[in-house]
């Protein structure tokens, strides 16, 4: 088990650009150190649809005036906006001593965790990576991991998102997959609140085992 990681450093940035903030997070795990702390960035984006490494075309249905990234996650095409909760998870997974699989399970759970705060009952589906309510998924998950350490990760639907932009694509590779938001199922609206709770839960998942220092 390892030892003595140190503390993870938590960045609020607000409202981000996607490319510029992907771009960043490559420049980070590009120039990071082993003695280095993780971090953990939150984050809202403009209007962008993202399409990962294993999106297909026709799944981008009806775009309009809203941009395409093709970008390096895993996943296939979703859809950031204000409102979304972006949560990046710049991970050292060696030294952490954890795979994909589980820094994914790590990501669901601490949602999950989340909404049952708000005694919304949720479930994962582990063909369809993620964290649903009522069978629409209210969180998304992709995932980049270089040199074992990871970026990108979750996207978790708030308040206020523009949900019938999600009718202009076909959602992780689903055309008729529901999307929800947290204060439609009876969760909070506050941003600032929700950010709290998911760095605790994160945390809870991701470091209680180990020794942070």
């Amino acid at each position: 088990m390892p030892t003595n990681v140190p503390q993870p450093v938590v960045r609020d940035k607000g409202l981000q650009p996607y490319v510029a903030c992907w771009q960043e997070m490559q420049r980070f795990n590009a120039q990071r150190t082993q003695k280095q702390a993780d971090e953990i960035w939150l984050l809202e984006h403009p209007p962008v649809f993202t399409q990962g490494q294993c999106g297909k075309a026709e799944h981008v249905l009806n775009p309009g005036s809203i941009p395409l990234v093709q970008t390096d996650r895993g996943g296939q095409v979703t859809y950031h906006g204000p409102g979304q909760l972006v949560c990046y998870v710049l991970i050292d997974m060696k030294r952490l001593c954890i795979t994909i699989r589980a820094l994914v399970t790590a990501l669901e759970r601490a949602v999950v965790s989340l909404l049952a705060h708000d005694q919304i009952a949720a479930t994962v589906d582990e063909k369809a990576r993620g964290v649903y309510v009522n069978q629409a998924k209210i969180c998304s998950i992709g995932l980049r991991v270089k040199k074992y350490c990871s970026y990108h990760g979750l996207a978790l639907n708030v308040h206020g998102v523009d949900l019938t932009a999600f009718q202009r694509i076909a959602p992780c590779g689903y055309k008729d997959l529901a999307v929800t938001q947290l204060s439609d199922c009876g969760g909070s609206s506050n941003l600032s609140m929700v950010k709290q709770l998911l760095t605790h839960y994160l945390k809870e998942q991701l470091y209680a085992r180990i020794r942070v220092v």
